[in-house]
């Protein structure tokens, strides 16, 4: 069989997959993503280039991928909707394509005045479920929004969305998860997971529904570097959900790093216990250099 991406392969064969984020730095220094990308070698399946994530100015994710492929790695490109129109959007699928980017991540992508240009026009054109469809279309019909025929070549991508377990109501969630699978979604990659009840309502939802096996839902793992870390997203990051139990552990701890990775450990060692979990999407938060010890001691290292 042929197959899109080496992620798309060993999701499709039922491995157990690790996608790890690389945040691009506000500026266009390419070693700082060259760095964290020798140091994440042999750990990840595929690496994740954030497309100006929280709104703020960073190197993009097409100038991110363009060196992970140089790099001989293979990235997942995120799409946010919040700053192209659909023209720009399509346009950005079929060149990141033609130079060999495989895995694209759309997302509506956070509101501006979070950011730091929060008098910037926010486009928001489509969203995120709107464009998982218009690219499937693009794909595998060779057909613009527009209707037009593609006429040279049509994007061979496996195509990524998120998801968010915890917000509220519960139902809204699944309900747009399945929307987004019937848009054409080929693997989900969801919100930090640390309220792990929580999770398990989420996915026996999922799991009702049937929706585990219709696409490959990665959970997303967060080490916590800090209390300092852990208060932010807990009181101002909308949609995480951090348990008081993690909270307290983290506040009385005398070694923010060492609890942080001990809570990260446990939450992937239960995760992967999980049915209907394909892997995990590990989000560091510019603290890159954990990733290696997390997967060699939670066993993944070994998991092929």
């Amino acid at each position: 069989m042929n197959f899109k991406s080496n992620l798309e392969k060993v999701l499709s064969e039922a491995k157990f997959a690790i996608t790890a984020e690389i945040g691009p730095p506000k500026g266009s220094d390419p070693d700082k993503i060259k760095s964290k990308a020798e140091m994440l070698k042999g750990f990840a399946d595929a690496f994740n280039i954030t497309d100006n994530q929280t709104a703020v100015v960073r190197l993009s994710s097409f100038g991110g991928s363009i060196i992970l492929l140089n790099m001989g790695l293979e990235p997942v490109m995120q799409i946010s909707c919040r700053d192209r129109n659909r023209i720009a959007l399509q346009s950005d699928v079929l060149g990141a394509a033609s130079i060999g980017v495989r895995n694209m991540l759309f997302i509506t992508g956070d509101h501006q005045s979070f950011g730091n240009h929060p008098g910037a026009k926010g486009v928001f054109d489509i969203d995120s479920i709107q464009l998982i469809k218009i690219i499937k279309n693009l794909r595998d019909d060779g057909v613009f929004q527009s209707g037009d025929k593609v006429l040279a070549g049509k994007p061979d991508i496996f195509i990524g969305g998120a998801a968010n377990p915890f917000a509220d109501p519960l139902d809204y969630r699944v309900d747009r998860l399945e929307k987004k699978i019937d848009a054409g979604v080929d693997f989900i990659q969801t919100q930090s997971v640390f309220n792990l009840d929580g999770f398990n309502i989420w996915m026996d939802e999922v799991k009702s529904r049937g929706l585990d096996k219709k696409v490959h839902i990665l959970a997303g793992i967060t080490p916590l570097k800090s209390l300092k870390m852990t208060e932010r997203m807990k009181f101002h990051v909308p949609g995480v959900d951090i348990p008081d139990e993690i909270y307290n552990r983290m506040k009385k701890s005398d070694d923010d790093k060492k609890d942080g990775f001990e809570i990260a450990l446990s939450l992937i060692n239960e995760v992967k216990k999980i049915k209907g979990i394909h892997g995990i999407h590990i989000t560091a938060l510019f603290w890159e250099d954990i990733i290696p010890s997390l997967v060699r001691e939670s066993d993944l290292i070994l998991r092929h």
